[in-house]
């Protein structure tokens, strides 16, 4: 499911890819359900591409996520705007305690955790069964 999930920047929020052009995406926000072109200019990252780093190797986003998840209890995180450094970092301690702490900034630690609220409003809220689904599918495709 977080394959289809896109993140592009320069646009808040996360988007659902609906279909693709010649040299263009049409993607849906999650967060209004209106419509817009993305086209190759734009930098797109899709989360199920995203991994955040730890002290022995990267972890994917869905992982991430899924402790979050734990943590919260399925509820959504309570974020302050002006939340300060020190705290996102005893928060992401919390939920992956070997995170690495010379590449995992605050504003990265920030924006996942802005993620995780977007898709829980959007009812996505299965992250790592829905990657493992996906992968299966991918893994017999090819056979």
């Amino acid at each position: 499911m977080l394959k289809e999930i896109l993140s592009v920047s320069g646009k808040p929020g996360l988007f659902k890819m609906v279909s693709q052009g010649k040299n263009m995406y049409i993607v849906e926000s999650l967060l209004d359900g209106k419509r817009v072109p993305v086209y190759a200019r734009d930098k797109v990252v899709s989360l199920g591409d995203i991994a955040v780093y730890t002290e022995t190797e990267e972890l994917p986003l869905a992982t991430v996520l899924n402790n979050i998840k734990i943590k919260e209890s399925g509820a959504a995180i309570d974020m302050k705007s002006n939340i300060q450094p020190a705290e996102l970092r005893t928060y992401f301690e919390q939920i992956l305690p070997e995170y690495d702490k010379d590449k995992v900034y605050p504003s990265d630690m920030k924006k996942i955790m802005s993620w995780y609220n977007i898709l829980l409003n959007a009812g996505i809220t299965d992250f790592e069964k829905a990657e493992q689904e996906t992968e299966n599918t991918e893994q017999e495709e090819i056979k």
